[in-house]
Formats: structure tokens, C-alpha cells, sequence
């Protein structure tokens, strides 16, 4: 799975061919969505449309669990086939539990429906989303079938150092949503203006940077041409010990940014 992807959230899919197309054009080879993103049918059509081999290519989504059926083995496998249908592919290379839900109780029986789903190869990897520790340790408890990934809120802001640990021990990628926070809030701060600055490059390249040197799978979004571009040119330079500390002195008072997995309830 290559480091730095592409997301697609928010954008429509009228819209998503293109955008996507946008991407693997520039060089990105990597691309996140999901079915409650609503733009699988456009995203697969950029995939299948590139003339790239797809074996070049890392094709992630994910299952919306959310409360309006009844998630046993039946249901996962229909969600997981419309999926595949709209992105008109054979696999996927990654799929994920969106939330964790906690307060419904049903993630074990779906993670058991995920590990069928990866034993038929028609999803290469499967993994979670938004899970907290202790939805990890019950998976743990209840499957031998380790996540591949935990796709979670993670960026100076809110950079969950004990997550992000928790994963290392248990041999969990860890990928980042939002990554560079949400609006300007995060890029338009003094902190990480500085260190752009000091290098000659935007602040997004720099938050992006940081992911990455901190072992961060990261799937930033954007549908402007250049601005995608200028998201994949991050590896022509490093941060050194004072960068890295002045951007995780950011993340001292943890702030989140998108809801808490403890109490959403999609």
C-alpha cells in the first residue's frame, strides 16, 4: 500500500472521474473511498479508464455500517458486492469497517464476515476504521485475523500518540483521515507557516511531510489540479528535529476535529 494516497470524500460523483483521474495522472497510485462517499461508480471509472495496470494500482473502501439493517453475514456480503459493482472491479485491495459503533454491538459479527471476505481474495486486506483501543482488544480477543489498517482522525491537531502506539504493538497500519486538519485552521497557524517557510514550501507539504516521517499512511484530498500535485511533491526534502517538534507541539491538548467513535452512531 503506498504511503501517500488519494481521498475522495465530499467530492461528487459526477465529479470523481475526473478528479480521480486527475490524480493517478500526477502519479498517485493509491485511492480511498467508500460507500456512503456515494462516488464508487466515478472512482471506478477513473481506475478502469487509466490504461494502468491494476496491479499497479491500491483501491480502498469501506463498508457503511450504519443502523438502517440488521448487520449479520448476508447483509455485509450484499453491501461488499455493491461495492465491488459500482467500482466495477473484481477486488479491492483494501476494505474497512467504517465505525465501530459500540453502542450496537455488532462489529465482531461483521469483522467475522470481513475474514470470509479476505480468505476469498476478492478483498486482498481488510481493516477497520475510527477504532478505538478498546474495539481493537475485542477484536483481538473474539479473531487471529489482525487489521490490516486503522483509518483514524489523526493530524498535528489530534495526533493520538497511544493509538498510534497501540497499532505498532499489534502490527496495525496506521492511516490518516483528514490529515491536514479541516478548513484552513490548521495550515493558516503560525507554527507550521514557519517551518513552510524555512523550507520554501507550502504548509500542506509540510503537514504531509510530517505524516509521513511520523510512518503515517496519508490519503489527502483535493480537487484542484495543482493542488493534487503539489500534495504528491513531498518526498524532495525532510524536517528536521526542531520541525517535528514545533508541529507536535501542536497536539498537546489532543483537540478532535470530526466526531468521537465512542458516541457516533451513524
Amino acid at each position: 500500500m503506498p504511503q501517500l494516497g488519494f481521498g475522495v470524500w465530499q467530492v461528487p460523483d459526477a465529479e470523481a472521474e475526473r478528479v480521480v483521474g486527475d490524480a493517478l495522472e500526477a502519479g498517485y497510485r493509491s485511492v480511498d473511498t467508500a460507500a456512503v462517499y456515494g462516488n464508487e461508480r466515478g472512482t471506478g471509472r477513473a481506475v478502469n479508464g487509466s490504461g494502468l495496470p491494476r496491479e499497479e494500482l491500491f483501491v480502498t473502501t469501506k463498508l457503511w455500517n450504519g443502523p438502517d439493517r440488521r448487520w449479520d453475514r448476508d447483509a455485509v456480503l450484499r453491501a461488499f458486492d455493491d461495492s465491488l459493482g459500482k467500482l466495477g472491479l473484481d477486488h479491492v485491495d483494501l476494505y474497512l469497517i467504517h465505525w465501530p459503533r459500540p453502542m450496537r454491538d455488532d462489529f465482531l459479527t461483521i469483522w467475522k464476515t470481513f475474514e470470509e471476505i479476505a480468505a476469498s481474495g476478492r478483498a486482498r486486506a481488510v481493516g477497520v476504521s475510527n477504532f478505538r483501543p478498546a474495539d481493537l482488544e475485542r477484536l483481538g480477543a473474539e479473531s487471529s485475523l489482525v487489521p490490516a489498517v486503522n483509518q483514524i482522525e489523526l493530524h498535528p491537531l489530534f495526533p493520538q500518540p497511544e493509538l498510534r502506539a497501540l497499532h505498532a504493538r499489534l502490527g496495525i497500519a496506521t492511516e490518516a483521515w483528514s490529515p491536514l486538519g479541516q478548513g484552513k485552521e490548521l495550515l493558516e497557524l503560525p507554527a507550521v507557516a514557519a517551518v513552510a517557510a524555512k523550507h520554501g514550501r507550502s504548509a500542506a507539504q509540510v503537514v504531509l511531510r510530517w505524516h509521513l516521517q511520523l510512518g503515517t499512511i496519508v490519503i489527502p484530498k483535493s480537487v484542484t489540479p495543482s493542488r493534487i500535485r503539489e500534495n504528491l511533491d513531498v518526498f524532495g526534502f525532510e524536517l528536521d528535529a526542531e520541525d517535528l517538534a514545533a508541529l507536535d507541539a501542536l497536539g498537546a491538548d489532543g483537540r478532535r476535529i470530526g466526531p468521537d467513535p465512542a458516541v457516533f452512531d451513524v
